[in-house]
């Protein structure tokens, strides 16, 4: 069920309608999770198992932690006191998040793999591909969102154990936190010390959180429709066929595909926000202007926020952070990037984004604090901007053969003509210098007048209206 479809404009409409009518009442959570499982039910409903199951073995894994105390050495039995420590009960919790979400993602990436070795030696070996002996009769599809529930459950269990917050001892409100719609599919990943008290109180829903949440939605919806979606015309043509476009033409399909992803991921999570304030609830902020970025470091605190959150406190810091040494400083930060581009997919592109961003963060890190080399503003956010237009290459591309071929294209010379449409790149520029205006105080107190938001809407609307390109998932529903 896609947010810019009339189906889900049906759906949100009933389940707000009857939100606001047993809001603050026992009824409220129940609603909530059961409008999440028939949302997330509409993609393929056997994927209400998986996420039915790794809510449950979360939650009872906590109330094990919580129930059971270390035992005295002397009152006996070995086997107890394992069951009874509380890091046994993490690890069942990790081992069960991080085993469905490795199976269900990286399985048949694994198989294929191992099955090319085993052609190429000769030995003749094959292993049946997973959706052979799937349960149920499944096709062997990613489940969607299972990334992002599975990451938003573990920082429960994680959380309780670090003893940042306290049992949960309501199920549906539990199951609620994890399978929250507007947020369940692609994000953003809210953490349980923010995102589940929410679902304890009663929230607010005035005019004003009504009228903003819609002004949120309308952004996102613009971004997807109006601007991702037209420029991925131009970029499915050219990367559909690399070798019939010119050099000039990779490296403008590259360009447009950093803002198409932004627009569209950033658009999503937008929607997402929108539609939980209408509802009272807040969502952190995914997206931060990020090609306005100056640095590596800075970029990863605007982009994908709460992923790179995520992986900061449960990657990077319990790896040992920058606190054992500069040298163990670089290998954590590449570790946490290498895990990085491992969780976008089961692609060896997506393996070698990561390690392209982990050699530039170490790299930039290096030159800053070691060398004190820095760039002024109007030089740096450019270079870092087309540092990451370059990873984009190994994101987008379909397999590293690809990936090498239009790489070795952009970097070699004589770029020919640009087909791309001029009015591309001019709606590419002014959403950039929007942004940057939009970064100075005199300018952000204008933009947040309301009169300009109205004004804003109303371009929006008529934009949609008269020239938006049409269909297309998020792209980050893959992931």
């Amino acid at each position: 069920m896609l947010f810019h479809t009339w189906t889900f404009a049906l759906f949100f409409g009933i389940t707000w309608a009857v939100f606001m009518l047993v809001r603050g009442s026992r009824f409220s959570n129940p609603w909530l999770l059961l409008a999440s499982y028939v949302f997330y039910g509409w993609w393929h409903p056997y994927y209400l198992i998986l996420i039915l199951f790794s809510t449950a073995v979360d939650y009872w894994c906590v109330r094990a932690m919580d129930h059971f105390k270390p035992v005295d050495s002397t009152s006996g039995g070995h086997g107890r006191q394992i069951f009874q420590s509380r890091k046994f009960w993490l690890i069942v919790s990790l081992v069960n998040n991080l085993g469905t979400l490795g199976f269900f993602k990286y399985a048949g990436f694994f198989v294929q793999n191992l099955n090319s070795f085993f052609n190429s030696s000769g030995l003749g070996w094959t292993i049946p591909s997973p959706d052979s002996w799937m349960p149920f009769g499944w096709e062997y599809l990613l489940p969607v969102g299972i990334s992002f529930y599975t990451f938003q459950s573990m920082s429960y269990t994680i959380d309780f154990y670090r003893g940042h917050l306290a049992v949960e001892r309501s199920f549906i409100r539990f199951a609620t936190y994890v399978s929250f719609f507007p947020q369940l599919v692609a994000g953003p990943i809210e953490r349980a010390t923010r995102l589940l008290p929410q679902f304890s109180e009663s929230r607010p829903v005035d005019f004003r959180a009504v009228s903003t949440g819609a002004y949120l939605f309308l952004i996102g919806l613009f971004k997807k429709l109006a601007l991702a979606n037209y420029l991925g015309l131009f970029v499915e043509q050219v990367f559909a066929f690399p070798e019939d476009h010119s050099t000039a033409d990779l490296a403008a399909a590259t360009f447009f595909f950093a803002w198409q992803i932004y627009f569209d991921f950033s658009g999503y999570s937008d929607m997402a926000r929108g539609i939980a304030r209408c509802m009272g609830f807040e969502l952190c902020l995914n997206f931060n202007h990020p090609y306005l970025a100056g640095s590596l470091g800075e970029f990863w605190q605007r982009w994908h926020i709460s992923l790179s959150t995520w992986f900061r406190d449960y990657v990077y810091i319990p790896l040992g952070g920058n606190r054992a040494g500069p040298w163990r400083l670089y290998a954590n930060l590449f570790i946490t990037f290498l895990v990085s581009g491992i969780w976008h997919g089961a692609n060896w592109t997506f393996l070698v984004w990561g390690l392209w961003h982990g050699i530039g963060i170490c790299i930039s890190r290096l030159m800053s604090t070691r060398m004190d080399i820095r760039f002024p503003a109007w030089l740096s956010v450019p270079v870092v901007f087309v540092f990451v237009w370059a990873g984009w290459v190994f994101f987008r591309a379909d397999s590293m053969t690809q990936a090498v071929y239009i790489f070795e294209r952009i970097f070699s010379g004589g770029w020919g003509y640009c087909h791309a449409p001029v009015l591309m790149l001019a709606l590419v520029l002014a959403v950039w210098v929007y942004q940057a205006c939009s970064e100075m105080p005199v300018c952000r107190g204008v933009m947040e007048k309301e009169w300009f938001q109205a004004f804003m809407a109303v371009l929006m609307i008529v934009y949609l209206f008269f020239g938006a390109a049409s269909g297309g998932a998020f792209i980050y529903f893959q992931f």
